[in-house]
């Protein structure tokens, strides 16, 4: 399976997002399909052997719309040239620019000094460009306005803003001129000149709407363009009747109806280009340039033009370039835009770091590990785009509903015209009630007239745009919100599955503990603290075992000093032997002490003690005595219990699934609050035990490191990942923790309920509005002009009730 992404062009409303859906899947090769109104994309998977591009651009097309496919080869960049003074200088420059393979375009402004080029990122390198331009003679400075490209959504913005201006200056003079004409003076001329003033806004700054109108009613598809182009054209065309026959004009009320329609357009873009800003955050996190070390010379190069094994010089200040391993220095790294944690984080040689993360203090050497699209910054932006462009389950009855939406309306209209003209005096008595309290009624208007005024008041008041929106802009704000505090949403159907979990079951190592052992105790009735722990770790440290690690690495921490072994040996399943100066000392388990006739009976209630809190102990003697023992245990993480507290409190159960000993796990429950456990569970019995919890409780969320827990997590409702920046393997999950704290669960739970009752609340808004305002306009009791105003209001209360998500409390 394959995916590919499509650009849709035309997409208006809920119905349009339906068209292209049932038109692309449709399409042969097509396994699934994910329309977003909101970013005006969809997202195809496919099987490679039968699926053809060309097939499914076509398939946009006839349904209407128009497509393209994402191209990600191709960028632009706008670059300094230095050395040019004339004409000629500009020429010189672009002509040797555009003769290299792979430059779509290339342009000199000799007035700043500047280069804008596009170019084939898969046939040609930045340094490539700046060596032709050197070799005519000039320098090409790679520090500036690198890899920016137009932002589409402000490009669209700002083209709506400036239709919907120009079309509001015309309005507003036309409604002056109309209230002058009818309450101060009449004016000469009058519906001559409103139907002249009238045909910009409706056939040209308009003109995009009639256009995707027609195309969809081609396609047998009607959306929402063709309820505003029948709002406006049939209106504006009879209403040039009253140029030669005295009849009311309708000229006014067309044009303040693609007025309203533009400016609800504008003020949508504007509202989307808010829920979108978490992507452009991550995009612009990136560094643009590295200093990479070539051949003993540091030289500045492109991001894009790093390679795996390059040495990356990284200055205090500077953002680390690409995901890599430190080789040389130490830092404060600033990870905050991977965790969403603001205490810088130490790290030394030996330790990875995140591209896009701030080096805070000393000069660091990296070495490049992951580049493109590897990088964590790179999936993290892809799996936030693939939530916002994903469905939720409860999204699929709105879309069966709005398919049909707009040939209803349609329908509806042409029965309330009919209506009307049948029932007169039923209408008429209605409008007489209401006459005094709505000032736009006039009864006194032809029954005709009214009927048409009625029927477009339908036609323009009905909003499938609002259910279209609904769940786009609320996974769009809630996932941007997620990925800022480290909690990555692969899909919608994972928003909606998380907030009705029964049961979370944990892994125990490295979710539950730190998933190393760590020293506990330490006892001993003949030995000061600091010898007897010297001497244990002088012999443990030849020993590989993790439990030998621990010990030494604890003596490490006091600084003690460590003496020779003479000789060692280890005993499979028992402990080691080791000789310092001349004397035999033995650590292990009781085993060992029974093969040495060593009696440890009067630490044998202690030991067991240590093992009820699923502590590891070790016995500690000589030839002649037991000198102490040592416990060892893989400490739970001291958020545990009270996280476990908050999801209980939820009325989730919790569960934990270990290989430990029933003894050791139930000690290590209890400490945790964890009230079902599950022991003596091999790797590969995981998946076994999660289907077991699925028949038991029902949804299952299974959280784990996302590395070992692969299988698990997928059996699983919900797999959630949690783990450290690159440790933690993104595509292993529906939920990535990355900041690796416990906490983060009760977060993304809590994130998941935000988002799905945003979700809820906008579809009941949207179904709301169009329930209340289609029968109210049905009696006549709603003049188009208010109906069009209405109508993106209710798009705009569905986006910017959504954008009330980023005031969310997740802690």
């Amino acid at each position: 399976m394959e995916k590919t992404k499509l650009n849709i062009i035309g997409m208006t409303c809920a119905s349009c997002v339906n068209h292209v859906d049932k038109a692309l899947r449709n399409t042969q090769g097509v396994l699934d399909v994910s329309v977003n109104l909101t970013t005006e994309t969809a997202t195809i998977t496919y099987e490679d052997s039968s699926f053809n591009q060309e097939q499914a651009l076509h398939a946009v097309r006839d349904a209407g719309y128009d497509a393209v496919i994402e191209n990600e080869e191709i960028k632009s960049a706008t670059l300094r040239v230095e050395g040019m003074t004339c004409a000629s200088c500009a020429s010189r420059v672009e002509q040797a620019v555009t003769k290299l393979n792979g430059i779509k375009f290339a342009n000199v402004n000799i007035a700043n000094d500047k280069i804008n080029i596009s170019f084939d990122s898969t046939m040609l390198k930045i340094s490539q460009i700046k060596k032709a331009v050197q070799d005519v003679g000039y320098d090409l400075i790679l520090e500036e306005e690198l890899d920016e490209e137009i932002d589409p959504t402000a490009q669209k913005m700002n083209k709506a803003k400036k239709t919907m201006i120009q079309s509001m200056s015309i309005t507003i003079t036309m409604m002056t001129l109309m209230i002058v004409h009818m309450f101060i003076i009449k004016i000469p001329f009058y519906t001559w000149i409103v139907a002249f003033m009238a045909i910009p806004v409706i056939f040209i700054f308009g003109f995009h709407v009639h256009k995707g109108s027609f195309k969809s009613i081609k396609a047998k598809s009607p959306n929402m363009d063709v309820l505003v182009s029948l709002g406006s054209i049939p209106p504006y065309l009879i209403g040039l009747l009253g140029l030669f026959m005295p009849i009311t004009t309708f000229v006014e009320m067309a044009t303040t109806i693609m007025t309203f329609h533009l400016l609800g357009k504008y003020l949508e873009a504007r509202a989307k280009g808010k829920a979108s800003q978490a992507i452009k955050k991550l995009m612009d996190l990136g560094a643009k340039t590295a200093r990479i070390i070539v051949d003993g010379t540091e030289i500045q190069v492109l991001t894009s033009e790093l390679s795996v094994g390059d040495l990356m010089i990284v200055k205090p200040g500077e953002k680390i370039p690409t995901d890599g391993i430190i080789v040389w220095g130490e830092s404060l790294i600033d990870e905050s835009l991977a965790t969403g944690e603001s205490m810088p984080v130490q790290k030394g040689v030996g330790d990875q770091v995140i591209g896009a993360t701030i080096n805070k203090q000393g000069l660091l050497k990296v070495e490049v590990k992951k580049v493109g699209n590897e990088t964590f910054l790179a999936q993290v932006i892809e799996m936030v785009e693939a939530c916002q462009g994903s469905k939720v389950p409860i999204q699929e009855y709105a879309d069966r509903i709005t398919s049909y939406f707009v040939p209803g309306i349609l329908v509806i209209t042409l029965l309330t015209f009919v209506s009307f003209l049948v029932f007169t005096p039923f209408h008429l008595n209605i409008l007489r009630f209401m006459e005094p309290i709505l000032p736009w009624i006039n009864t006194s208007q032809s029954p005709l007239t009214l009927a048409f005024i009625t029927a477009t008041a339908v036609l323009v008041i009905a909003c499938p745009c609002a259910l279209g929106l609904g769940t786009p802009t609320a996974l769009m704000v809630g996932s941007g919100i997620g990925a800022e505090k480290g909690i990555l949403i692969r899909n919608g159907e994972a928003v909606q599955t998380l907030k009705d979990v029964s049961v979370i079951a944990f892994d125990k190592t490295g979710t539950l503990t730190y998933g190393k052992p760590v020293v506990t105790d330490m006892f001993s009735k003949t030995l000061e603290s600091n010898h007897f722990l010297a001497l244990l770790a002088s012999i443990e440290k030849s020993s590989e075992h993790p439990l030998a690690s621990a010990i030494v690495e604890h003596a490490h921490q006091l600084n003690l000093t460590l003496s020779d072994v003479e000789s060692f040996e280890a005993v499979t399943g028992k402990g080691v032997i080791g000789v310092i100066e001349s004397q035999r000392y033995y650590v292990g388990n009781r085993k060992l002490m029974d093969d040495q006739n060593l009696s440890y009976l009067d630490w044998e209630s202690k030991m067991v003690e240590l093992e009820d809190q699923a502590k590891t102990v070790m016995i500690f003697a000589n030839d002649l005595e037991v000198l102490g023992i040592i416990a060892v245990a893989d400490a739970i993480k001291p958020q545990a219990r009270s996280v476990i507290a908050q999801i209980e409190a939820m009325g989730i159960s919790t569960a934990m699934i270990t290989g430990d000993n029933a003894r050791t796990a139930k000690a290590i429950a209890l400490s945790a609050g964890i009230s079902h456990v599950i022991s003596d569970v091999l790797p590969e019995g995981k998946v076994k035990e999660i289907k077991n919890l699925q028949d038991a409780y029902g949804l299952v969320a299974m959280v784990g490191d996302g590395i070992n827990d692969a299988p698990a997590l997928k059996q699983a409702n919900i797999g959630i990942a949690i783990g450290t920046g690159t440790d933690v393997a993104i595509e292993a999950s529906d939920v990535t923790l990355v900041r690796g704290d416990l906490n983060s669960i009760v977060s993304a739970i809590l994130l998941s309920k935000a988002i799905f009752r945003k979700i809820k609340e906008n579809y009941f808004w949207a179904w709301f509005y169009n329930a209340l305002a289609i029968p109210f306009a049905m009696l006549g009791l709603l003049h188009p002009m208010i109906g069009a105003a209405a109508m993106s209001l209710s798009s705009l209360n569905v986006i910017y009730n959504s954008l009330r998500l980023k005031k969310i409390n997740l802690s």
